[in-house]
């Protein structure tokens, strides 16, 4: 039975688990739950008890937290290893997923996206506070994530890991920000990974556009 994933089309979240599931080439369905609607419907609340996105339900089998989402994924369906075998490189990829959950999505994502992409974009003003201080923030976790980048093709090493589509589905919202797409320019690696990430065929698959 295909593995049903529910969540918000516009959710970075949501687009880590469907990054995974195009990579390992795994049929799924989707099932659309807004987070932000003043009625999240119960049947939902019951998968996820906190009401976020997304939640995983494959043959009975419910599962919610993106990290455990991704991984099961990775180990339950025949397709390319998303995961290192090489203990350190596999604790880099844990450690690089880590970082970017604990203080790379709010300012990539709540901060520079939303406030220089997303609202402009539906008319409204962004607050220039909070895109000064996303793009201080974001600065800091770039760092961060460019040191702890392989001097490789992927973040982990040669191969493809869920770090690369954890933290690209965010830096796919970040460098549509002029600001943000300066910001990652200015670290080579970064820089060079996301140029050979932006080309991966799944990237294109799982755009969710902007809300209109």
């Amino acid at each position: 039975m295909r593995p049903i994933l529910h969540g918000y089309r516009y959710s970075v979240y949501v687009r880590i688990a469907r990054l995974v599931l195009e990579e390992k080439g795994v049929a799924y369905q989707r099932a659309e739950v807004n987070p932000f609607a003043a009625d999240v419907p119960a049947a939902y609340l019951a998968l996820h008890p906190f009401g976020r996105v997304p939640a995983l339900v494959h043959d009975g089998f419910a599962l919610y937290e993106t990290g455990a989402i991704t991984r099961y994924i990775d180990r339950a369906f025949p397709g390319p290893a998303l995961q290192p075998e090489a203990p350190r490189r596999l604790a880099r990829m844990d450690q690089i997923i880590g970082v970017v959950d604990a203080y790379a999505y709010w300012p990539l994502v709540r901060q520079v996206f939303v406030h220089d992409v997303l609202r402009p974009s539906t008319g409204a003003n962004g607050d220039p506070a909070e895109l000064e201080q996303g793009l201080a923030s974001a600065s800091k976790a770039l760092d961060a994530l460019e040191t702890l980048a392989a001097n490789d093709r992927w973040l982990t090493g040669p191969d493809l890991s869920l770090a690369d589509l954890h933290l690209g589905a965010m830096i796919a919202y970040f460098a549509q920000s002029p600001r943000g797409a300066a910001l990652l320019a200015a670290r080579p690696r970064l820089a060079g990974w996301w140029r050979q990430l932006a080309r991966r065929p799944t990237l294109a698959t799982t755009d969710p556009g902007l809300p209109s």
